[in-house]
């Protein structure tokens, strides 16, 4: 699913209550278009103008914005949609629903909410991860004849943590044109709440549900010089965030819940802190993101003397090799790997190791 939460993910609480008002829908999207045309100077309005001739719309015909459609016949078309507030959708992801002729999604029952809060009745097809490799060709048949075909996830911006990525693929190798109206997305808005560095940054959808292949994949993270960003389930975000501290030490840290919801919470501290936190807590709800600051940005990384180095070793090589210590503590502090173990062997007495 996208932007993503896992197949079968609990459709955004907002829709629920939107589904049934499609006459004030259609009058949003009305609005919405029109609002956007106030906005373009007089020599974007001229433009427009002679760009979109009239056209009978799929939507509801009293909405009362005919135009013609943006996209060249074949095309595919990556459509983000809201992941919690329905008001996140854009027009133009609206036109480019409306212009398809089929809608690509993960699960037509979410889907089909969205397309009747907004009057659109292009017709949907399954596509998830089950069916991808049966209905891909199919799909790809379709633009082939000249077909407009839209895919969506259930919940923000597709190809993110879902099978769209290889729809993709496939169209770009049968030099079929492929574009995208962006929208929403978890990972990005998660960033943006953090208050961790964004100028680079990693994402790793989730981690292995296993404790220890969970572990090695975290060391195997340890080092990259960004913000890392997971995604995680509700019912394992304690241990995620214990094996997280165990290996990247107190790092600062955020997660981030239910995004663009009612009840939208963003919690910000160091590893040890929101470990300790979720660990006393009542299990949290909703979707949630995971943020951890990159090497050198744990508690006074920058201004750690030798002493407070090897104080580090020693509580991590109480319980860890020397080769799993150094790399736990090379992570918390940002320091060289091998600095780090040669200073863990002196530790422990075999310095000729190095």
């Amino acid at each position: 699913m996208a932007c993503g939460w896992p197949g079968g993910a609990v459709q955004p609480e907002s829709w629920a209550a939107i589904t049934t008002a499609d006459s004030a829908k259609a009058a949003l999207t009305n609005r919405i278009r029109k609002e956007c045309r106030a906005m373009r100077s007089p020599g974007e309005a001229k433009r427009a103008e002679r760009s979109e001739p009239s056209r009978a719309s799929k939507s509801t015909p009293e909405d009362g914005d005919a135009r013609k459609s943006t996209l060249s016949p074949g095309t595919l078309v990556v459509v983000s949609t809201p992941i919690g507030n329905l008001d996140d959708f854009t027009g133009r992801a609206v036109d480019c629903l409306i212009d398809a002729a089929v809608v690509a999604c993960e699960d037509t029952r979410v889907t089909a909410k969205l397309l009747s809060a907004y009057s659109i009745h292009t017709p949907m097809v399954a596509y998830h991860e089950h069916n991808a490799a049966r209905v891909r060709p199919q799909l790809i048949e379709r633009l082939k004849q000249g077909q407009i075909v839209a895919l969506v996830s259930d919940a923000g911006t597709p190809l993110i943590s879902d099978p769209g990525y290889k729809l993709v693929e496939a169209a770009i190798a049968e030099n079929i044109p492929v574009t995208a109206a962006p929208g929403a997305s978890a990972l990005l808005t998660a960033l943006v709440l953090s208050g961790l560095p964004s100028d680079k940054f990693l994402f790793a959808g989730f981690l292995p549900p296993k404790g220890p292949a969970r572990r090695t994949e975290i060391r195997a993270l340890s080092s990259v010089p960004a913000t890392l960003i997971f995604y995680e389930a509700p019912q394992r975000i304690t241990k995620v965030l214990a094996d997280l501290l165990s290996v990247l030490g107190p790092r600062p840290a955020a997660v981030a819940r239910e995004l663009t919801k009612r009840f939208e919470e963003v919690r910000r501290g160091t590893l040890d802190i929101l470990a300790a936190h979720y660990e006393a807590a009542d299990q949290p709800k909703g979707e949630i993101v995971i943020l951890v600051g990159p090497p050198g940005t744990g508690r006074d990384s920058g201004q750690m003397t030798d002493r407070d180095i090897d104080s580090a070793l020693e509580k991590a090589l109480a319980t860890n090799s020397v080769r799993e210590a150094a790399s736990i503590v090379a992570a918390e502090t940002g320091l060289p790997r091998r600095t780090v173990y040669a200073r863990a062997l002196k530790l422990r007495g075999n310095p000729d190791e190095v």
